[in-house]
């Protein structure tokens, strides 16, 4: 374990796995112009169970195949520049006094079953469709959500500073907060387009994650990592 303190001489502002998420996902971004209808056809997170074909539009399209390693590769894509900048602000914002806690291996396993954890649940609301607004899924928010989670759940009373909200606000209650909101959402079906359930489901996976680590489930690890 690394130390957590920005003021500690080995804390790094710019980690292994945060660096090459920021990298990967940017780099992927300003591809988009010349390959996004491609990398979003093979590489998007598509539902399983609908049709070949449906209409939809006011024509017949096909719906590209689900693909196993769509559960990681979705994670990378983002629809627009103000999507890209909030996910990868956020897990860099977070996601640093993770990584440099936990260690990169950690952190990296943890992001990476946050995001197919968020895509497990993303399959399951969206399997069976009816030929109605099909879509991919695409975006790194339920790995954001897991990180966000791990935040809170480790710095619970490190106040936030955020621009919609006039005062800091504890972490502990912004995840609270944010996670309500986010069921609400997707009950309600309120802001469509947005997989609320995704979101929900990176935070379960991590929270499942970190308690196996803790040695809090019933199958245990071989040795815990976390003791707080």
């Amino acid at each position: 374990m690394t130390h957590p303190d920005p003021r500690h001489p080995d804390f790094s502002m710019m980690p292994p796995v945060i660096g090459f998420l920021l990298i990967a996902n940017v780099g992927l971004f300003l591809t988009m112009p010349w390959l996004g209808d491609w990398l979003i056809t093979h590489f998007g997170l598509w539902p399983i169970g609908t049709p070949a074909t449906v209409h939809q539009d006011g024509s017949w399209m096909r719906v590209p195949d689900f693909q196993l390693w769509q559960l990681v590769s979705y994670g990378f894509l983002h629809g627009g520049p103000v999507h890209l900048f909030v996910n990868l602000f956020a897990v860099w914002m977070l996601g640093v006094q993770i990584e440099n806690a936990w260690g990169s291996r950690t952190f990296g396993t943890y992001f990476l079953v946050c995001v197919i954890g968020a895509g497990l649940v993303q399959l399951v609301i969206t399997a069976h469709g009816n030929g109605d607004m099909i879509y991919p899924t695409i975006g790194a928010s339920g790995g954001v959500f897991g990180v966000l989670l791990a935040f809170g759940m480790m710095f619970p009373n490190q106040r936030l500073f955020l621009i919609f909200l006039p005062i800091p606000i504890k972490a502990k209650y912004f995840v609270i907060g944010y996670g309500a909101l986010e069921l609400y959402l997707g009950i309600s079906g309120t802001l469509a387009g947005i997989a609320h359930f995704a979101h929900l489901g990176g935070m379960a996976f991590g929270f499942l994650l970190i308690q196996y680590w803790r040695g809090r489930l019933p199958i245990r690890p071989r040795q815990r990592r976390f003791w707080w």
